[in-house]
């Protein structure tokens, strides 16, 4: 039953792709009909009624956009269900599908840790169900077709799924191949800007680099075994130099996915040009499908880790939480800055799973345990907080027309419910208490303080630097979303279109939100309810739990012990709540110190303007002074002089630009190499049938010497 549940969510992902090619066939069916009028004029009377009313201009569209997002929805929920099946359960499930090659048929295998991705895929697709309709209808359907944008979207879901079912090399690359290739599409979806079209061109190019480097890796595994089965590739016996070459590849390959620095150019800009629902998917599901695969290749298929291999997953998480949410802090571009912020948390999940690795090479199986759950607890809370993020990003987009947040201003005025929910986004990734995304990182910081167990010297260093590297980003991502939550929401409108910005209408958009709002609420106070599922997976991968698992109740998380560290969400609401009662009878029973409403205080200039307010360079100069080196800065202040003699300033122009160290130091030597290469090889094509023939003859000669 569990497992056909999850073939149910990929069926019904499927099928709502191919209802989406119902839109574009009711477009040939109305051209064929007018060229049938034409040749025919005497039935045109006849049939023309009949066909009309079978092919309205509106209710048909409407109902069909509605039916794609509603088997949309049901694959999401089934995809819930099913993984929640499997984790309660904790089942390893196994099938076999007549699919594929004739000797290699598709493996199939649904275990705890497909369960829980499941249960991330499932939530957000709900969301996302919702959600859709009512975004979509903002695009004209002679330019963007929804046909394209349904289909590629089922498929991507559909994919995304396969892959967590896949039990074996062959079934998993035609899955990752079938997500990364119908997410192109989906970048690519709005094709007229030129932007797009580089945008969709790298993230397909480093798309393709990363999957060749997955298949090389598991060409290593399938070199010492007898198999492409995933059981096959667990009974590989591997040298440490072959498996760390396959630990090398698979790091390449689902890291350049993940969006690890520095392979994670793709990120800022594919996810600012894809629609926002599938930024949201992109970013909130599809860089976890890429954790699973590292996890799966790492902790089952190479069984034995290195505490090495830990040591590299440490580093690589640390640059990439730091670089990533300091590049995140000099975007203007919303879109682009909750991209920037993807790498940050896909830096910390690194981190995390790094030490796990550590403590699991050094003979420390339940703290291995500790940091495995706090990795996989951070990918579920990233994905329900980032969705929503993008979420209000698109609504923020498709009432006010703007993505560049030093345009906007004012909108918690004009679009209060927006703002609560993007409030609740802004604070759990921040990390703040009470919501989802504190639990997870104090879960990283109380695996990090367990160093002490390890007797190497370099690693008792190491691993605190990086801890403080964690606290250093937090504080910093709690700044950056100030930054945004004020800039967007507070103050005075900046442009026209925030100034008659109005609330979202559609339900179904504020439901989708509304959903992932109270889900990172629901679980940053009760986050025992998903960490008891997890405890599953890591019993499954490790063979060992939390440390102390009698610790772990609804009402106090204590992951080491008791007399160690705990946690109550539940109390410090209750503390919360109780301090706010009580503030806010103080304020109230004084008529002094009652809550007032006045103008502010325009320091005697008569008047406020959204000029004098704070922009985002502004805001980010003392960050961008102390981390100079990060960034490739561009600064430039234009004054234009009049008066006698140029003594007077009648204008200042100032110009920002805040570029990735990596493009000039990686990427364009790559590209001017291949474009090297590429004029030197183009030599050959002299135009000189004589020349060509000669090749052919040297070849042939060589061939013949081969094999004789």
């Amino acid at each position: 039953m569990t497992l056909l549940l999850a073939y149910s969510a990929v069926l019904l992902s499927f099928a709502s792709g191919l209802l989406a090619l119902m839109m574009n066939q009711r477009q040939h069916l109305q051209e064929f009909s007018q060229d049938w009028f034409n040749k025919f004029p005497d039935c045109k009377e006849r049939f023309q009624s009949v066909i009309a009313d079978n092919l309205d201009e509106k209710p048909f569209p409407i109902m069909l956009r509605q039916a794609v997002f509603v088997l949309l929805g049901l694959s999401g929920v089934v995809a819930i269900l099913a993984g929640l099946s499997v984790l309660i359960g904790n089942k390893v499930i196994t099938d076999q599908l007549s699919l594929g090659l004739p000797w290699l048929p598709w493996h199939v295998r649904f275990d705890g840790l497909s369960g829980f991705f499941f249960l991330i895929v499932g939530i957000a697709t709900s969301a996302i169900s919702l959600y859709g309709p009512g975004y979509v209808n903002s695009y004209d359907e002679s330019q963007h077709p929804f046909a394209v944008l349904g289909l590629f979207t089922g498929l991507f879901v559909a994919g995304m799924l396969l892959v967590l079912l896949a039990d074996d090399a062959f079934f998993f690359m035609i899955a990752w191949e079938l997500m990364s290739v119908a997410s192109y599409f989906l970048v690519a979806f709005q094709h007229e800007n030129s932007a797009n079209r580089r945008a969709a061109f790298i993230y397909l190019l480093m798309a393709e680099v990363g999957a060749l480097a997955i298949i090389l890796g598991f060409g290593v595994l399938a070199g010492f075994a007898d198999g492409f089965t995933f059981d096959a590739l667990r009974e590989a016996k591997l040298s440490t130099s072959w498996a760390s070459v396959a630990f090398v590849l698979a790091l390449l390959g689902f890291g350049m996915k993940a969006g690890i620095v520095p392979v994670h150019v793709w990120l800022p800009e594919a996810h600012p040009v894809a629609p926002s629902h599938i930024s949201a998917l992109m970013s909130g599901v599809m860089l976890k499908i890429a954790l699973y695969g590292l996890i799966r290749f790492c902790f089952d298929l190479l069984v034995d880790v290195h505490w090495q291999w830990g040591v590299v997953l440490l580093i690589l998480g640390t640059f990439s939480a730091l670089g990533g949410i300091l590049y995140a802090m000099m975007q203007t571009n919303l879109k682009r800055l909750l991209a920037y912020s993807s790498v940050e948390n896909i830096g910390i999940i690194f981190m995390v799973l790094g030490l796990s690795m550590i403590f699991m090479a050094n003979g420390h199986p339940q703290l291995a345990a500790l940091g495995l759950l706090a990795a996989l607890l951070h990918a579920f809370n990233h994905a329900l907080f980032k969705n929503l993020l993008f979420l209000g990003a698109g609504i923020i987009h498709h009432q006010t027309h703007e993505l560049n947040i030093d345009m906007m201003g004012g909108l918690i005025k004009k679009m209060p419910k927006t703002s609560a929910l993007f409030l609740i986004g802004c604070m759990s990734i921040s990390s703040l208490p009470l919501f989802n995304g504190f639990v997870s990182e104090w879960l990283a910081f109380q695996t990090a303080l367990q160093v002490d167990v390890l007797d190497n010297g370099v690693l008792r260093s190491l691993i605190p630097v990086a801890a403080a590297a964690l606290a250093l980003t937090a504080a910093l991502a709690a700044a950056c979303f100030v930054k945004v939550f004020g800039l967007i929401f507070l103050g005075l409108p900046r442009s026209h279109h925030c100034e008659k910005a109005r609330e979202i209408q559609d339900q179904g958009m504020l439901a989708g939100t509304s959903l992932l709002a109270g889900l990172c609420f629901l679980f940053g106070i009760f986050p025992g309810l998903i960490i008891s599922l997890i405890n599953h997976v890591s019993g499954q991968l490790l063979g060992e739990t939390l440390p102390n698992d009698a610790a772990l109740g609804w009402l106090w998380l204590a992951p080491v012990a008791k007399t160690q560290a705990s946690y109550s969400p539940l109390l410090v609401l209750i503390g919360a709540l109780i301090a706010g009662c009580i503030s806010f009878w103080y304020l109230r029973r004084n008529p002094a110190t009652a809550i007032r409403t006045a103008e502010t205080w325009d320091c005697g200039f008569g008047g406020l303007t959204h000029r004098m307010q704070y922009s985002s360079s502004a805001f980010t100069m003392p960050f961008r002074r102390i981390f100079a080196k990060v960034w490739i800065i561009d600064e430039q202040v234009d004054k234009d002089m009049q008066g006698a003699m140029n003594q007077d300033v009648a204008a200042v122009h100032y110009r920002l630009q805040v570029q990735d160290h990596s493009w000039p130091r990686l990427y364009d030597p790559i590209a001017q190499g291949v474009n090297t290469l590429a004029k030197v090889v183009g030599r050959i094509q002299t135009g000189n049938i004589r020349v060509y023939l000669g090749y052919s003859f040297v070849t042939l000669i060589i061939l013949l010497w081969v094999i004789s």
